[in-house]
C-alpha cells in the first residue's frame, strides 16, 4: 500500500467539498451551492483560455453539459453533478480563465445553483483521492 502512496499526484482534494467523477466540486454547505473544477482537471486541461458559462435561471439536471471549458489542449464540456437552478455564474472567470486555472477551489469556482436533490450522489474528499491517485 505504501507503493501506491509514493505515486500519488500531489493535487489539492479539499475535505470539505464533494466530488463528481468528472473532475467537478461541490460545495453544499453554501447556499447556493458552489460548483467548479478540480485542480486535477485543471492539471489535465492546462492554462484555460475561455469558459462559456450557463445562463442564471437555467434548470439543469445531473449530468447535463452545463458548461464549456476551452483550453490550449482541447474543448472540454462541465457535467454538472447535481440537479436545481442557477442562481450565479462567475463573470470575472469568464473574463479572465486563468483565474480557475491560479484558484481552481476558490476565486475560480464557475456556478452557484440552488439545490434540488439536498443527498446528490457524490465522492467523497477521500474517494476521489482515491480515483485521481489510479
Amino acid at each position: 500500500m505504501s507503493e501506491e502512496n509514493e505515486n500519488k499526484p500531489n493535487l489539492d482534494v479539499p475535505e470539505h467539498l464533494e466530488y463528481s467523477d468528472e473532475h467537478v466540486w461541490v460545495d453544499a454547505s453554501t447556499e447556493p451551492a458552489m460548483v467548479g473544477i478540480t485542480e486535477y482537471a485543471v492539471d489535465q486541461l492546462g492554462e484555460l483560455v475561455y469558459i462559456d458559462l450557463p445562463e442564471v435561471g437555467t434548470e439543469v439536471q445531473a449530468g447535463d453539459e452545463v458548461a464549456e471549458l476551452e483550453s490550449s489542449k482541447a474543448v472540454t464540456p462541465l457535467v454538472t453533478p447535481v440537479a436545481g437552478v442557477i442562481r450565479y455564474v462567475n463573470s470575472e472567470a469568464a473574463d479572465d480563465p486563468g483565474i480557475v486555472t491560479g484558484d481552481p477551489y476558490g476565486e475560480g469556482w464557475i456556478f452557484k445553483i440552488e439545490l434540488e436533490d439536498d443527498e446528490p450522489g457524490l465522492l467523497s474528499s477521500e474517494e476521489y483521492a482515491n480515483i485521481v491517485a489510479e
